[in-house]
């Protein structure tokens, strides 16, 4: 198959759909707010898109999809803001970008610093769109061979993968991934009608609300750490001006080679599951430090150590939906998010998702460019404005948050009870984070675990109770050996990590 057939019928098409004035104003709403978000540090892309996730359900599912994108990628291009400036980084994915872009500041090249990011990002996320026009429908047709039991595996591979790839412990990981799981299950059975695990309690009887789970846990509970770790800062709004961001003619020869690496990686990266932006940006900094002839110059303000960063994990946030959309199988928090807005409009994720919404398919990819451009347009004038937003006094700020967040759960279902539960779910996401598990695992497992187990019993019904079905068959089998060897090298790692821990000599002196 040729990845070029039928591409500028389908580009024609989404073009229609993301240039409609609705869509460009959706677009132009979700890459501002995302913008404001990531220069606001604490808040968070995936907290804003738990509360602004209520209005999508009064929205065309396309509007709502191409909003929600926005916040995504709009946040990446503002948490580089308070990271370069404040050595605060907005997203975690921007931490990176400190590292190098903060004693830039420090040197009196901030503007440099600010201009060349946003620019890295631009490109990196042109990259990845390419990527995801080109390689989506090829992916598609594979997978649209799957059944049953290969989505099943799919599915099991996926969650396995973003709880023992991503930082921390896999065996936390992994149980996140099962309590997950087991909150999906709350509510009636879809298929017999009893009630499973709702204690008599009529809230839920309709399951969790995805909303109050994703709220509490990333919202609530990113307000009340955030709140504990704040601080004073302060900054010269008057530091920067246009003049000062004009980059020399080395920050020009550096910074090329080093996109074009960062864009490469974060490409990559991006499509795998628990992986992200921000270790694709962790992943592309490592590679220009050890690409670079002096390694000395790294942490003490290169351009490259700002410009590998910003493209990686801009790249990495576009192809992050390859997977999402083609498979349905989202490869972090935020992508189970945007796969839960398509569930709630009727809309089934996978493989049929492009023949069967191909308006709504193009018009996300195409809105892209739009939302990419709008970033480029925002974020280099309106710099000031930005620094300006990173003077709102926490004790403002914070109580506005968790207004929103329950006036976006109650008008949900106009329930109480979901406004009690986020703030259940914001005590456990609390505690969660004080003994180090990951929160994220939780959401990708109460996504995928209804589909898991509706996969689960039709392959079973199929095969007549058989489940040598998941062996049997060469692409579940060759899946579910890809699950067990990465399983085995996530405890072997572990293993290793332990030897080494329990035979280091403790430092008397």
């Amino acid at each position: 198959m040729n990845v070029f057939d039928g591409l500028g019928e389908n580009v024609a098409l989404g073009l229609s759909v993301a240039l409609t004035l609705s869509n460009i104003a959706y677009c132009f709403a979700g890459v501002l707010l995302g913008t404001i978000i990531g220069v606001l540090p604490g808040i968070g892309a995936l907290a804003a898109i738990s509360m602004l996730f209520p209005i999508t359900f009064h929205l065309d599912p396309t509007a709502a999809l191409i909003m929600l994108a926005g916040i995504w990628y709009g946040a990446n291009y503002g948490g580089s803001t308070a990271a370069i400036l404040l050595n605060i980084p907005g997203t975690p994915a921007t931490a990176v970008t400190a590292l190098d872009g903060y004693p830039m500041t420090r040197n009196g090249r901030s503007g440099v610093a600010l201009l060349m990011s946003t620019v890295a990002s631009f490109v990196g996320g042109s990259v990845g769109i390419l990527l995801m026009m080109l390689f989506s429908p090829l992916i598609t047709k594979y997978a649209l061979s799957f059944g049953a039991a290969e989505y099943f595996s799919l599915m099991v591979l996926g969650l396995v993968a973003a709880s023992t790839i991503s930082d921390g412990s896999a065996v936390k990981g992994l149980s996140m991934v099962v309590l997950g799981i087991a909150v999906g299950t709350v509510g009636m059975d879809i298929y017999t009608g009893i009630d499973r695990f709702t204690f008599g309690t009529m809230g839920l009887l309709d399951g969790i609300s995805l909303v109050a789970l994703a709220m509490g846990l990333f919202g609530v509970a990113e307000v009340i750490a955030t709140v504990r770790q704040s601080g004073e800062r302060t900054l010269k709004p008057s530091v920067i001006t246009f003049r000062s961001m004009k980059p020399t003619r080395d920050d020009m020869r550096r910074s090329t080679p080093a996109v074009a690496r960062g864009s490469a990686i974060g490409s990559f990266f991006g499509t795998l599951p628990g992986t992200g932006p921000a270790v694709a940006a962790f992943i592309a900094y490592a590679v220009e430090k050890r690409s670079g002839k002096d390694q000395t110059r790294f942490g003490k303000g290169a351009i490259e150590g700002v410009m590998a960063p910003e493209s990686a994990n801009n790249a990495a946030d576009q192809t992050a939906f390859i997977p999402t959309m083609t498979l349905g199988i989202p490869g972090s928090a935020t992508m189970a998010l945007m796969l839960g807005a398509l569930i709630i409009h009727g809309i089934e994720p996978g493989p049929q998702l492009i023949t069967a919404e191909p308006e709504l398919f193009w018009g996300l990819v195409m809105s892209f460019w739009i939302g990419n451009l709008l970033l480029l347009i925002l974020n280099i004038p309106l710099i000031g404005i930005w620094v300006r937003l990173l003077l709102i006094p926490y004790h403002l700020l914070y109580p506005a948050v968790l207004m929103f967040i329950c006036i976006g759960v109650y008008t949900v279902n106009n329930s109480a009870f979901d406004v009690w539960l986020v703030a259940l779910f914001g005590a456990v996401g609390y505690i969660l984070r004080l003994l180090q598990f990951p929160a994220t695992p939780i959401l990708l497992g109460f996504v995928l675990g209804p589909l898991m187990e509706e996969n689960l019993i039709r392959a079973m019904l199929l095969s007549r109770g058989d489940p040598m079905t998941f062996i049997e068959r060469p692409i579940s089998g060759t899946i579910i050996v890809f699950t067990f060897l990465l399983l085995l090298w996530s405890f072997v790692g572990s293993m290793r990590r332990y030897w080494r821990l329990s035979h280091v000599k403790p430092d008397l002196h």
